[in-house]
């Protein structure tokens, strides 16, 4: 009788096949590794959508597999095969990352250094940023008309570019965080040697010197940096955690780690249950602002032209999960977690009804009778799934794109693996939930209805 009436979480490790988890780690952590900024992930699914028949949508396409790209940084994959007025099963996960951001004019020389100066990009704690390796990639638009592409910091024989710490010895806070971690002082250092004789009339020697090596390289000029996008990211290499190699530490699973499991479904599920539409997008670090994040729709527009003036109402016919991880719980840090509704790592993949903070501010919540029908669904076809909240009322809280969504009439309900570190320059994922959240965004595009 208890067994039936009490929910109990499963631990995934201990209903799966071990190979099957580590086939598909092994194929995860290549992405992760190679695919760490927007523009590369965009570019990376792209490529990977030919291999399994998908082309690029034109005005005749209205049926067929096809994907769209917004400005280089948001891409949709639609599989529109099934009767378009069922509606659509949808699944979104946003592929930016909290990181650091060249400014436009980021090239200061003081006491013989020359460093960038910066402005991070979503939440971020600075302290983790300083004294480890960092990348720096993007794309410069030159005065000639020319893009550039800049990846320096990835290939063993590559430099990388770091932030210089404080030593304790001269950093006395009482035991307290150093207030001197600000976002003013996260400026990596991009040379010390000086420019040669010819030039000693410079003012500033060490830039003068760097930027002749950006000149020589790229052909690019100072002025060229002002119409540029250049970011640090993490160049910590991915590796595996623990004795028991159960856990996958990397930079950005948060959200990539959605987006990759979306993709996967997508181009595994067979026989859908309706037309089936992946939306990765960009800028949900900071608020989904701007024409490539979730507020920009493009992906709206282009089912308009292909359904008709009826698509508001097939939406409200629509499902949609919202594909974002979620704080596991950290042993180490159990109270800041209300411990009967903390997510825990290999447990499977999340429901999370609400986000939003203290009383569901800004929140989007998922109804009763959708969340209801889902957990059925994944019970039916075996796939370990757990509940979850994102911290204790008034401490946790925060945001996905699923208000977005749920603003256009659809069902929309948060499901994701939970992460450790989350916003950090390295977090920690569970194998075993990434394998459940496949099978998750798999089972919903082909059987929910």
């Amino acid at each position: 009788m208890k067994d039936s009436l009490e929910f109990k979480r499963r631990n995934t490790w201990l209903e799966r096949e071990r190979g099957d988890i580590e086939r598909v780690s092994e194929e995860y952590m290549r992405f992760i590794d190679g695919n760490r900024t927007v523009r590369r992930t965009v570019e990376y699914f792209i490529e990977e959508a030919k291999n399994f028949g998908f082309t690029e949508w034109n005005e005749n396409k209205k049926s067929g597999k096809f994907y769209v790209v917004n400005k280089g940084k948001s891409v949709g994959f639609f599989v529109m095969d099934g009767d378009l007025n069922e509606g659509f099963n949808i699944i979104v996960a946003h592929i930016d990352s909290p990181r650091i951001d060249l400014k436009p004019m980021p090239l200061i020389e003081d006491e013989g250094f020359l460093i960038a100066k910066t402005r991070y990009y979503g939440g971020i704690k600075k302290y983790q940023w300083f004294s480890i390796p960092l990348a720096l990639e993007g794309v410069v638009y030159t005065s000639d008309g020319r893009i550039v592409e800049l990846s320096v910091g990835f290939k063993e024989e590559d430099p990388v570019l770091v932030i210089p710490d404080l030593l304790p010895h001269l950093d006395k806070e009482d035991m307290k965080l150093s207030e001197k971690f600000k976002g003013e002082s996260l400026n990596p250092i991009l040379g010390t040697i000086p420019a040669e004789k010819s030039d000693e009339k410079a003012k500033n020697k060490v830039k003068m010197r760097i930027l002749k090596i950006l000149k020589e390289k790229y052909g690019i000029v100072e002025e060229d940096l002002i119409s540029a996008e250049l970011e640090l990211v993490p160049a910590l290499e991915v590796r595996e955690v623990g004795f028991d190699s159960s856990l996958i530490a990397a930079y950005g699973h948060d959200d990539r780690v959605c987006a990759y499991s979306a993709f996967k479904a997508l181009i595994e599920s067979k026989e859908r249950s309706r037309n089936s539409i992946v939306l990765l997008l960009d800028r949900e670090e900071i608020g989904s602002e701007g024409n490539t994040g979730a507020r920009s729709r493009f992906w709206y527009r282009i089912l308009r032209r292909i359904v008709g003036d009826n698509l508001d109402e097939l939406l409200e016919k629509s499902a949609v999960i919202s594909g974002d991880v979620s704080a596991g719980l950290n042993p180490l840090f159990k109270d800041v977690h209300e411990l009967n509704n903390a997510p825990r790592l290999g447990h499977g993949v999340i429901i999370l009804r609400y986000t939003g903070r203290n009383g569901k501010f800004g929140a989007s919540e998922a109804r009763a009778e959708f969340v209801g029908k889902l957990r059925i669904l994944l019970n039916e076809n075996g796939v370990i799934w757990q509940a979850g909240e994102l911290g204790k009322v008034d401490v946790g809280g925060g945001g996905t794109v699923a208000k977005f969504f749920a603003e256009l009439g659809m069902d929309v309900v948060d499901m994701g693996p939970p992460v450790l570190s989350m916003h950090s320059p390295y977090e920690l994922l569970s194998k075993a939930d990434l394998h459940e959240t496949i099978q998750a965004y798999r089972v919903f595009l082909e059987k929910f209805s």
